[in-house]
């Protein structure tokens, strides 16, 4: 992800971004309506207060001039009310950035829940092909600078805009002479911007990108720092970030400089633009085209106008980076969300019972509900699978799981087992072929209630922040307190758990750091276990488990699995012993299949494993 081509380099419409941005601001309508009337405000008494200046100069500061006993009054009078003026400016302004403080941070709020609400929908597919750290980037740097540009650029461009205006039209007012030297300095502006600001918004864009790849790089470098620092890999792996902060900085840097020229460009330009005006003023001055004091308050304009001019192309960085972060947030919110088209649910048959036997399908008939009993048989109608087009993983496979089995699938890395259970629970769907349960298309049934009838036990166990009570309950969030150490019995948990420092009570950290890999895993078996799934799949579950913690926890796996159909994946043969099928797996085909002692008997693949003639890869 950090080297990006020259195709890369191009944004969408900016235009089209910003309307999209607007429609997070469409419920703070009333407060926007404010801030802008308090910049209205803000704008008005900077206008209003140089333009008093030319009556200073002309009815006050003139006729004192040479007087020998002046009288100050008048002009101190003069000069607080030109200087109340500008105080209110100066609490209108302030009062604006308070209520644009709080409109960003309501955007920002809106903003990240759809981004969580949308991660939340999309499918597995898109995970496998992105870091994390590049999601993450979403919900961090792009929202930011999005926040950034809507607290403090927005408002600094209406005030300015406003400003702009006001003192467009005073100095038309004032000088018909001087103002067209006003619009050969805003030709010049325009065409700057227009030469500048565009390449440096494409650039903003690949910066963008840059920084998302260094995060997700760094991400992933503290997630395996173990796994590096086993193999001394640390040289390679700071070469590999050296080699993407360099991306950055030569994105940032060519992005920067586009933005960063562009104030020093306008701020001569201004310079210049005032010394003309003032020599031109000073001619008409001089020839009695003009007074001093209408000359005195043309230059205040005109530096009044040059003002707004550097304050927005101060803020072109912001904007740019902002307008890059919220195209790439907006792609994220357009992605294709996990499609659902299933109708048929499972349900408990019997409220009153709490038990993985009292379910049922809800299956839609016209106007009326049909309720099927759940019994769980699970069959793989010649399935073929490709995660690309072209390179298949799994060719023609048909199987049967009886309720109350267990399956078991053995086979190399890469043989396709996991790739059976992502099918199973619809992580994907089936390029050919179809998966039933109880005779029921898996893609005609509710995801959510197809996945809520499976428990699983990963081989990666991942704990959630929290009491090691709240991890167990992830399983079922309706589960008592009971039910919870009910399944950490059945798990062999609950005696480890009441050793730790405030037994259920303890706090998991840093995806379960404080607990060994065997305790993790015992904790994920719990999860399951209080799930009470009618069908449990158990993808390499104790393979982080020493013999004697697998020992223990056999007999309770034999419980748990009592009455459901179980699907287990496992390199330790042992685990599979007792199943009522084995499946032997290579190269996506199904090359045997049988109880051990059929297996064992016919003398191929599974006996060369069993008997320790061959390994699995």
């Amino acid at each position: 992800m950090g080297g990006m081509n020259s195709k890369n380099r191009g944004g969408g419409s900016p235009w089209k971004t910003i309307r999209r941005i607007l429609t997070y601001l469409k419920n703070d309508r009333a407060m926007m309506a404010l801030a802008l009337l308090m910049s209205a405000v803000a704008s008005l008494a900077t206008v209003a207060g140089t333009f008093m200046l030319r009556g200073v100069i002309n009815d006050h500061i003139i006729p004192l001039v040479g007087q020998a006993d002046p009288d100050f009054m008048p002009l101190v009078l003069a000069l607080a009310r030109m200087g109340a003026i500008y105080l209110s400016g100066v609490c209108a302004s302030y009062f604006s950035a308070l209520i644009m403080v709080r409109v960003s941070s309501g955007m920002l709020l809106r903003l990240r829940t759809d981004m969580f609400s949308k991660v939340a929908s999309l499918p597995i597919s898109y995970f496998d092909g992105r870091t994390h750290g590049d999601i993450m980037s979403h919900f961090t740097n792009d929202a930011e600078t999005m926040r950034e540009m809507i607290g403090n650029s927005l408002p600094i461009l209406v005030n300015s805009s406003l400003i702009a205006i006001g003192v467009f039209i005073m100095m038309l007012i004032l000088s018909w002479q001087l103002f067209l030297l006003v619009l050969v300095y805003l030709a010049l502006i325009s065409f700057t911007l227009r030469m500048i600001g565009g390449r440096s918004r494409n650039f903003y864009g690949v910066q963008q990108a840059d920084l998302a790849a260094v995060n997700g790089y760094a991400e992933e470098y503290i997630e395996g720092q173990k796994v590096v620092k086993v193999y001394s890999h640390e040289t390679a792996v700071k070469a590999e970030f050296a080699r993407l902060s360099r991306n950055l900085f030569a994105s940032a840097s060519e992005a920067q400089s586009f933005g960063l020229m562009i104030f020093p460009i306008l701020g001569n330009l201004s310079y210049i633009h005032y010394a003309l005006t003032a020599m031109a003023g000073t001619a008409l001055t001089i020839r009695g085209v003009l007074d001093i004091g209408t000359i005195g308050a043309f230059l205040q304009y005109t530096r009044n106008f040059t003002m707004p001019v550097n304050n927005v192309s101060q803020q072109l960085n912001a904007i740019f980076a902002a307008l890059a972060g919220a195209e790439r947030i907006f792609k994220l919110l357009d992605e294709t969300a996990e499609v659902d088209e299933g109708k048929v649910e499972l349900v408990d048959a019997s409220p009153a019972e709490n038990s993985g036997a009292a379910k049922a399908w809800r299956v839609p008939a016209g106007s009326e509900t049909t309720f099927v009993p759940f019994r769980g048989d699970v069959r793989f109608h010649d399935v073929t699978f490709s995660y690309a087009a072209g390179e298949p993983v799994l060719r023609n496979i048909s199987l049967y799981a009886k309720p109350g089995q267990k399956i078991a699938f053995v086979g190399s890395t890469g043989a396709g087992k996991t790739t059976l259970i992502n099918l199973i629970t619809r992580f994907y769907d089936v390029g050919e072929g179809r998966i039933t349960i109880d005779g029921i298309d898996i893609r005609d049934i509710r995801k959510d209630s197809l996945r809520g009838s499976l428990g699983m036990v990963l081989q990666d166990t991942h704990l959630f922040t929290g009491t090691v009570m709240e991890n167990i309950r992830f399983g079922r969030l309706d589960a008592s307190d009971e039910d919870v150490v009910r399944a950490a019995k059945a798990a062999n948990a609950d005696s480890f758990i009441r050793h730790l420092p405030d037994g259920y009570r303890t706090v998991i950290v840093n995806d379960g750091v404080n607990l060994s890999q065997g305790q993790r895993q015992l904790l994920a078996i719990a999860r399951a276990a209080v799930a009470d799934p009618p069908i449990l799949i158990l993808d390499e579950a104790t393979s982080s488990i020493d013999t004697r913690t697998e020992m223990l926890i056999s007999r309770a796996m034999d419980r748990l699995m009592d009455g459901r159909t179980v699907f287990v994946i496992a390199h330790r043969l042992s685990t599979v012993r007792n199943s009522n099928a084995i499946i032997v797996l290579e190269h996506g085909e199904i090359i045997e299949r049988g109880d051990h002692d059929a297996l064992i008997e016919a003398r191929g693949r599974y006996y060369r494993l069993a008997t320790g003639q061959a390994e699995l890869a």
